[in-house]
């Protein structure tokens, strides 16, 4: 069994208390990797009591703190201090994401703005505050969805947002080339995490029928995607979108 040593590398994970980012957060630190979480200074009780929880099981391998990706004073504090905490950051990824699903005819403003402000404007503003701390030979992991190239109804802010981080990949990859800075993307398909449950059943049950795998995917076999782009097994990739979707195209 072929095995990625992450060891006393320093891995941060946006958004990482839940879900995709919650089960990369687990990989990393199975792969021996220090690991660094953010999630909504605003965050319901429930979603702090599980950040409690994961800063248990990370114990001094991990750091986990409130602080909102659309805050550029919260994230550069965060990432400021996991700098100073942990003397490097290795691996930075993007995953943070809300959904506001409406058809266009009824999204509002609000529904726009707040998922392209979380989903698309935040990458921005993370990575670019991450720049200067990041290691040369550092990896940027950006989590896009099979929305952002299917485009599902109901999903026209969803979609634009995760289209756009994967033109914001092709493009950051040519920028950070020189630092030996490998950035890519994954687009996920449909998987069962708590975003995922908020699909109406009937709707799931229609795109069930779409995946050749015949199933919907979990949170691990993504996370394994994310440990395998920092790894060095994927040193000469740069610039990607990884389509982890059971064969689904729409």
């Amino acid at each position: 069994m072929l095995t990625i040593d992450l060891t006393n590398r320093v891995a941060v994970v946006t958004g990482g208390v839940q879900g995709l980012g919650l089960a990369a957060v687990r990989a990393f630190r199975n792969a021996g990797a220090f690991v660094a979480v953010n999630y909504p200074s605003t965050a319901h009780e429930e979603l702090q009591q599980q950040a409690d929880l994961i800063a248990a099981e990370l114990g001094d391998m991990g750091f986990v703190t409130a602080a909102d990706v659309r805050s550029r004073s919260e994230m550069l504090s965060f990432l400021e201090t996991v700098s100073e905490r942990f003397g490097r950051i290795d691996f930075l990824v993007n995953n943070a994401a809300i959904l506001r699903d409406r058809t266009l005819k009824k999204m509002t403003d609000d529904d726009w703005d707040s998922v392209i402000e979380t989903n698309l404007s935040a990458v921005y503003r993370v990575t670019q505050i991450a720049l200067p701390l990041l290691n040369d030979g550092a990896r940027i992991v950006n989590m896009a969805s099979i929305s952002g190239v299917v485009g599902f109804f109901g999903q026209t802010n969803y979609a634009a947002a995760k289209a756009g981080i994967i033109a914001m990949t092709k493009v950051l990859s040519r920028e950070l080339a020189a630092r030996q800075i490998n950035v890519n993307a994954i687009a996920p398909g449909v998987v069962l995490t708590e975003m995922g449950k908020t699909i109406p059943e009937s709707a799931r049950d229609q795109m069930l029928t779409q995946i050749p795998l015949q199933r919907f995917g979990e949170p691990e076999e993504v996370a394994s995607v994310v440990i395998f782009l920092c790894s060095e097994l994927s040193s000469y990739m740069t610039g990607q979108t990884l389509h982890v979707n059971g064969g689904w195209w729409g």
